[in-house]
């Protein structure tokens, strides 16, 4: 039963979705630590637990960066209480689910990461010059996901503004308007608590605005460090047993190939177009498997 369990959650990660992977990995490492506290509470060792919160979280001085260079990444997965990660995970699961159908899962994975990065520069460089942070910039630490997740939904939000997003109560609204509302409170929620969290949204916020702007020029950092994650991830997976294929389709010509690309982004405006009047739910089955076909090539 033992070997059962561990060969599930092991088949998870490999075969399982991008942005299952990323919430999976949240929510462990929340279980894992939250168990961990509670232990410590147990044994009076409370200060214990700060340590790994210091230890995993990313701080706002330079000298301490130094020798925690893992912080960068660590924090953009560690979670304090529950509350903040269940909002984190939901705004992860809605904005990742749109990301990965109109973007592609490999994007998915580069925008996460670099959106955290993008918080973590914007929360460390603001504690360093705003001369209200000096009291406390040598003993700061940022954590949780929302930078890394912000970055995706404004993204998202950027790539395709007028798409509707059902919200209970409210009805169909914007993504744009979703977006602007996140940042306004974000700008205007800095002095009142948790500045540096507020900053580090703010950062992932701004990364996934430009990520759209250089994706339009045709540049794409995201992509590309998506695939060096994807290549570190498929030295776990299983290898293949060796299969010989022939083919006998001919390559295609390069006025073909363009003809083919045009004929490909003329159909995919369309369908956006589509989806920004009508919305997701009026596209026909054909439509969305085109969609699907055609996101998943970029």
């Amino acid at each position: 039963m033992q070997n059962n369990f561990w060969k599930e959650v092991r088949n998870f990660f490999v075969n399982g979705s991008v942005l299952s992977r990323l919430l999976g990995i949240n929510i462990i490492v929340f279980l894992v630590v939250s168990i961990i506290r509670v232990l410590f509470f147990l044994f009076a060792a409370s200060a214990a637990y700060d340590g790994i919160i210091n230890l995993f979280g990313v701080p706002s001085n330079f000298q301490t960066l130094l020798y925690r260079p893992w912080t960068l990444f660590t924090y953009m997965f560690l979670h304090f209480d529950f509350f903040h990660i269940l909002f984190n995970m939901i705004m992860l699961y809605v904005g990742g689910r749109l990301f990965s159908e109109f973007l592609g899962q490999k994007r998915l994975t580069g925008t996460y990461i670099l959106g955290g990065l993008a918080g973590a520069l914007f929360f460390i460089l603001a504690y360093n010059i705003f001369p209200v942070f000096q009291e406390i910039k040598t003993v700061s630490v940022a954590i949780g996901a929302s930078a890394s997740v912000l970055a995706i939904f404004i993204a998202i939000a950027t790539y395709m503004p007028d798409y509707q997003l059902p919200l209970i109560l409210l009805g169909r609204i914007k993504l744009k308007y979703i977006a602007i509302f996140f940042i306004v409170i974000d700008i205007i929620s800095i002095d009142q608590g948790n500045a540096g969290g507020h900053l580090a949204h703010l950062g992932g916020a701004l990364w996934g605005f430009l990520y759209i702007m250089m994706l339009k020029k045709g540049q794409d950092p995201a992509k590309w460090s998506g695939s060096w994650v994807e290549a570190i991830s498929s030295l776990f997976k299983p290898k293949p047993k060796l299969r010989v294929e022939y083919r006998s389709e001919r390559p295609l010509s390069d006025d073909e190939y363009n003809r083919r690309k045009v004929q490909n982004q003329k159909r995919m405006d369309e369908i956006l177009d589509k989806i920004s009047s009508r919305g997701y739910e009026s596209l026909s089955s054909e439509e969305k498997e085109i969609l699907f076909k055609l996101s998943n090539k970029e």
